[in-house]
């Protein structure tokens, strides 16, 4: 295990004695995590607790930065092998032996992780806080999964949601919506607005020194199937036709590009798709990008994009609101209803429709459009999102799981954790947890 320094006991305030223990579960850190952990350092003793130091599906560099807070990694990569899910349930048992725990924290309720975590604190009578991003729309919902899923949410004391909707999911899984607090999905603001604004300081140049065109609309996503990015690609082909159209009429010029950032199996799909709409010259495909080399693509950029048609938050929308931008955001995103204000610093849209966003990448391009007042609402926005939100909603789930009685486990509850892992969660479809 490889473990930072332990902070001296304290108290904050009126808040948790600094020496209450928790322990706080990912399956790996990337550098938000840090961000929110060491923020909640300063109001508690915590454990951070990542299942492997690498994992396929974010391609990070590893992270440093446990300031605040005591960072334990448990096995070197994820496998998802049977040998592995073996392998992390030792040294996870084994690492909350260890740390003695007051209260354990879970991402989610169908990972090896969490459901391990939850295992152990149902044989040693620890309260567990279960953190999640997940809405009731985000997946099709199966009536004998969200059973399974009510009896695992059942056992936690309290819970730390992304936002409204999945605050609201979380109590219709049963736990009591007085247990439920908010601020999970939060990203560093101050780290990109910091950056946003060196890097606008000095825009030309670096412009000119990356190849960036001058103005571009940006996307952020992993390329499959469910970030939309073939209708986000034919939806930009036809604000260009309605842009050509205006620029008739008007004798302007200022058609925007678009920048896709990042990578994966849907890669030469996007390709050929940007070649079949003769697009190659205003479609660029940077590649996937370190978290130092996303600020400069959101500073210099006209407005972002994020097409989803479904997303259970969207935490590339926190990163484009604290660097200042307008963002078009798909209506199936879990953090629209907290972070979109209609026509105050962006718009929704409905996925499947490249009609209605086309309108809308037309309607921001233009000339007149107040991009500098959407982005000062951006920033205004997300400033109650950050890492401090994480920090104080999860010290109110801990406290008040300390407070209340256990929940009850009964036989069946044992019954169903040993099966689930048992099975390798082939009950559950695992939900992706951030």
């Amino acid at each position: 295990m490889n473990n930072s320094k332990i902070l001296p006991d304290a108290h904050v305030g009126n808040g948790l004695p600094k020496e209450i223990r928790v322990a706080i579960l990912f399956e790996r850190f990337g550098p938000y995590h840090h961000a929110r952990l060491n923020a909640a350092g300063c109001l508690m003793s915590v454990w951070g607790v990542e299942s492997c130091a690498m994992e396929d599906t974010y391609n990070w560099a590893k992270v440093e930065g446990a300031v605040a807070f005591t960072k334990v990694t448990l096995t070197d990569r994820n496998s998802g092998d049977r040998q592995w899910k073996q392998e992390l349930q030792r040294k996870l048992w084994h690492a909350l032996d260890e740390i003695k725990p007051q209260v354990v924290v879970v991402p989610g309720w169908s990972s090896a992780d969490a459901l391990n975590a939850l295992w152990w604190c149902v044989e040693t009578n620890i309260p567990v806080v279960v953190m999640s991003e997940s809405t009731a729309r985000d997946e099709r919902r199966v009536a004998w999964r969200e059973w399974i899923k009510s009896r695992l949410v059942k056992l936690n004391s309290a819970g730390l949601a992304g936002g409204t909707p999945q605050g609201d999911y979380l109590a219709r899984l049963g736990l009591y919506r007085e247990r439920v607090f908010l601020g999970y999905d939060v990203v560093d603001n101050d780290y990109f607005a910091a950056k946003a604004a060196e890097i606008r300081n000095q825009k030309s140049e670096i412009k000119n020194q990356h190849g960036l065109p001058e103005k571009y609309f940006l996307a952020s996503a992993r390329f499959v199937e469910k970030k939309n990015l073939l209708r986000l690609i034919e939806a930009y082909a036809r604000y260009r036709k309605l842009a050509e159209k205006t620029e008739e009429k008007t004798q302007t010029t200022g058609i925007w590009d678009l920048i896709l950032l990042g990578d994966g199996p849907l890669r030469s799909d996007v390709c050929h798709l940007i070649s079949d709409l003769q697009l190659d010259a205003n479609v660029h495909l940077p590649g996937f990008k370190q978290y130092d080399e996303l600020p400069l693509y959101f500073a210099l950029a006209g407005a972002f994009v994020h097409a989803s048609t479904t997303e259970q938050w969207g935490l590339v929308v926190n990163e484009a609101m604290a660097s200042g931008l307008p963002v078009l955001v798909s209506s199936h995103c879990g953090c629209v209803l907290d972070l979109i204000k209609e026509g105050v610093n962006g718009f929704t849209f409905d996925p499947f429709d490249t009609g209605q966003l086309a309108q809308l990448m037309l309607k921001v391009s233009a000339f007149s459009f107040p991009l500098s007042g959407f982005g000062s609402a951006s920033r205004r926005i997300i400033s109650s999102w950050g890492p401090q939100q994480f920090a104080n909603g999860l010290h109110d789930a801990v406290a008040l799981a300390l407070k209340n009685p256990r929940p009850q486990v009964g036989v069946l509850d044992r019954l169903l954790l040993r099966l689930l892992l048992r099975r390798s969660l082939t009950f559950l479809k695992a939900e992706k947890r951030i």
